[in-house]
């Protein structure tokens, strides 16, 4: 047998890994010389070509119509001075197990151990903390963008684990869309924000006019979560080659505005309610409101009207008073009223407006102007909260259903789940009783972390709390690639193999591709695959057959697969056995029907509500809720409102922190993946530091020039970052792009300063309302001041030197 025959059809599967350990599996090989696999990541598809152990090129997939940087920089990605090599326990712990300083973490040196004793220092601690204490003492946290694959998927191995351990603490809700995801069942009667969209061909063809609220699609088009081909961004390019009118609402000149060269409205940040209460006062006012759409499709107009007219509560939202609260002119959002009005128009949002304080409102509101506009339903008019991401909208293949790795059945009396932004508070305050969506939560006392795979200390707001909260428990554990500031805060670290190393598949956003994910290389020093990691755990815990059915990860991968081909065959379509697709490595294409080109969200329910009604409870789009009503929240009412956050320009805190920051989505990175890939940080950063946006006038007054090193600052912490000087948003606003790692000056140290410039260090961690409890990364005032002090040397892209 080959090595490649023996890498691709056996190794892979994880049986040998578990006998023998990664180190004695390499061992047992000779090095590759000219190897190649393929690859599938949240930034794109590609062939990878390895020599002598390394991958050195990658190779874009033909088809994807927008390679970003992120797929061709993979060597970089995989072979990071970043990586983690084997698996490491912190020095106190080794000593004194759960009984060591727990404020050790995140400065405490590491030692490296065998996956035996790694898995066994686990399992002691697993079986003793829910033998004392009881499941609901183990916190798993969300596995978030876990890397792409049907076996590897992190979350389904995770939860596997949980169930057969009787369950842990599970998060509920994302950080993505907490608020919306909360809010648009009771509005629309589905989650909305992860649902199929109306096809772009649809939009290029029959809009008038495209607004985009908030948003920035030229960047957060270039990742998703099934394998991106990037046909968003090839379709806004159409619609600017078309001369649609493409208007967008944000705080910042972002580079979509700039690429496609839209107009641009810039309100205050965490103030579009507002602008949309005076947009939709104005449509009344003007008799431009469609009556017949209210009174045949929507629930509850007549009770938003008096809010909107100030009837209820002394305050008509006019465009004049939505400019004292948002800046935009009353003129404009006159204009604005107008446009909407008298042409096909959808409105589209991104996701940044309700990761903040009340984010259950924007949307909402959204949909209540789109009710008024009276064109949802209609080919290229209505609203949309997912054709910003994961190219939504791409019509859909007819292709078969490709399974994947299962969670598992929760048994009986597992824990009851959290909101998942929540989780600092739960760890920090046992016993705390919250509000959420209609019930109460208590929280429980966690004694144990188990991260899967999720990088929690640049993804979670507030990172004074969190770095105290992780300093709480008894164990924690990780499973990582990297050396992320989440992995220097565990205990116990298992290293985990990139996607360049194991045996997978996954399909593209719009089911038109199967991609084979053919490892290049071998697990690099002691990693594992995902699958088996958790395999290698389940079995130290006596629980092993049941995570693996008997089943190694290539034999999951099979099953998967002919599942696959028992569904093409029940669609009509034909596909090649297991052994050919795998063979061959190339990807599989399934075409799209010309009837999913013309495909448009709610038609159906336009063309007939009764017989195609809603799931709210009225059947119709709800712009006033009983249900929530009869929760009688102080922050989250009946009908979308304009609530003022805690935290605003408009705020007396606005005095000592006069600027608004805006914690955006980078262009170069998932978050934070590939913040440790030097080739691409050498595109944006500063002084090496996070670039952050200023306007000309603001840095003016400070005294700061383009290039500067700043530091930016609140009552949370602060950070140090790179000062780029713009007039690319508005005054009294900057933004500081979320999902850089936290590298603090003192390790450890709650309220360390940041040397590399992680957003999360002076973001609120206070949940968006009663009803979601969602996350507030974008509700946050800051002051910048030029840094004249020593620069601090960045460190966190290397590992600790005690694991190099």
């Amino acid at each position: 047998m080959s090595r490649r025959q023996f890498m691709g059809y056996t190794a892979a599967a994880g049986a040998f890994t578990t006998l023998l350990g990664p180190s004695m599996l390499g061992s047992a090989m000779a090095a590759p010389q000219n190897t190649a696999g393929s690859c599938a990541t949240f930034w794109g598809i590609c062939k990878l070509k390895a020599e002598n152990g390394r991958i050195v090129k990658a190779e874009p997939f033909a088809k994807d119509s927008s390679v970003n940087e992120m797929t061709t920089n993979m060597p970089g990605y995989v072979h990071s001075p970043a990586r983690i090599k084997y698996p490491m326990v912190r020095k106190g712990f080794l000593k004194d197990g759960y009984k060591s300083d727990p404020k050790e973490r995140g400065k405490g040196e590491f030692v490296r151990v065998s996956w035996d004793k790694a898995a066994e220092l686990i399992a002691d601690n697993m079986k003793r903390i829910i033998k004392t204490y009881g499941n609901d003492a183990i916190y798993a946290t969300p596995s978030g963008w876990y890397l792409l694959g049907k076996v590897n998927a992190a979350g389904a191995c995770t939860s596997r684990l949980s169930n057969l351990m009787g369950g842990f603490v599970r998060a509920v809700g994302d950080y993505s869309t907490g608020a919306s995801q909360v809010i648009m069942p009771y509005v629309v009667g589905n989650m909305e924000v992860y649902s199929q969209q109306t096809s772009w061909p649809v939009i290029v063809e029959n809009s008038d006019v495209v607004v985009v609220w908030g948003g920035n699609p030229m960047n957060t088009l270039r990742i998703s979560w099934p394998a991106p081909t990037h046909k968003g961004i090839e379709n806004f390019r159409e619609l600017k080659k078309r001369g649609k009118r493409m208007i967008f609402i944000d705080p910042t000149r972002n580079e979509s505005i700039q690429e496609l060269g839209a107009e641009w409205i810039a309100p205050r940040p965490n103030t579009d309610v507002a602008m949309m209460l005076g947009v939709a006062h104005a449509i009344h006012e003007k008799g431009l409101t469609n009556q017949e759409f209210i009174d045949e499709y929507t629930s509850g107009f007549d009770k938003f009207l008096p809010y909107l007219l100030g009837e209820s509560d002394g305050q008509p939202k006019t465009p004049e008073w939505a400019e004292s609260v948002c800046g935009v002119p009353a003129r404009t959002i006159r204009e604005l009223a107008e446009i909407f009005a008298k042409n096909r128009t959808i409105l589209m949002s991104g996701w940044g407006i309700q990761r903040a304080e009340h984010g259950e409102q924007p949307h909402w509101m959204l949909v209540t102007l789109a009710c008024m506009l009276g064109q949802i339903g209609l080919p290229g008019g209505g609203f949309s909260i997912g054709h910003l991401y994961s190219n939504q909208g791409t019509p859909a293949a007819n292709a078969p259903s490709v399974p994947g790795m299962s969670g598992g059945k929760t048994p009986e009396g597992a824990p009851a789940p959290i909101p998942t932004a929540r989780n600092i508070d739960m760890i920090l305050n046992p016993g705390k009783i919250i509000d959420y969506n209609g019930r109460k939560v208590k929280y429980p006392e966690i004694k144990m972390i188990y991260n899967g795979f999720a990088n929690s200390h640049t993804r979670q707001p507030q990172r004074e709390s969190a770095i105290r909260a992780w300093q709480k428990p008894e164990c924690v554990v990780v499973h990582e690639i990297f050396w992320t500031p989440t992995a220097r805060m565990a205990d116990i670290v298992l290293p985990i193999s990139s996607p360049a190393e194991w045996a997978d598949m996954t399909t593209s956003e719009d089911g038109r591709f199967i991609i084979p994910m053919k490892p290049a290389i071998e697990p690099m020093y002691e990693s594992k695959p995902t699958y088996d990691a958790f395999a290698f755990i389940a079995d130290k815990l006596g629980v092993g057959n049941g995570f693996t059915e008997g089943k190694t990860g290539m034999q999951w991968l099979e099953s998967f697969y002919n599942q696959a081909v028992a569904d093409a065959k029940r669609k009509g379509l034909t596909m090649p056995t297991f052994k050919e697709f795998w063979d061959k490595g190339e990807v599989l294409e399934f075409k799209v029907p010309e009837a999913n080109n013309n495909w448009v969200r709610y038609s159906d329910y336009r063309e007939d509500p009764l017989l195609e009604p809603l799931g709210t409870p009225t059947g119709k789009i709800e712009i006033f809720s009983r249900d929530i009503e009869k929760m009688g929240y102080d922050d989250c009412k009946a009908h979308p409102s304009w609530i003022e956050p805690t935290e605003w320009l408009g705020c007396e805190k606005a005095k000592t922190y006069p600027l608004h920051m805006l914690t955006s989505h980078p262009r170069h990175r998932l978050h934070s993946q590939c913040n440790h890939v030097k080739a691409l940080r050498k595109l944006y950063t500063v002084q090496d530091r996070e670039p952050v946006w200023i306007s000309k006038e603001d840095a003016k007054a400070r005294g700061i020039k383009d290039g500067d090193v700043v530091r930016v600052f609140n009552d949370r912490g602060e950070v140090l970052a790179g000062a780029q000087v713009s007039e690319n948003l508005r005054p009294g606003v900057v933004r500081l792009c979320e999902g850089g790692w936290y590298d603090p000056v003192e390790p450890g140290k709650p309220g360390s300063l940041c040397a590399y410039g992680s957003a999360n260090v002076l973001t609120l961690d206070i949940g968006s309302s009663k009803l979601a409890q969602a996350v507030n990364g974008n509700t946050s005032l800051v002051q910048v001041e030029k840094y004249t002090g020593k620069l601090p040397e960045i460190t966190v892209f290397d590992a600790p030197k005690a694991a190099m």
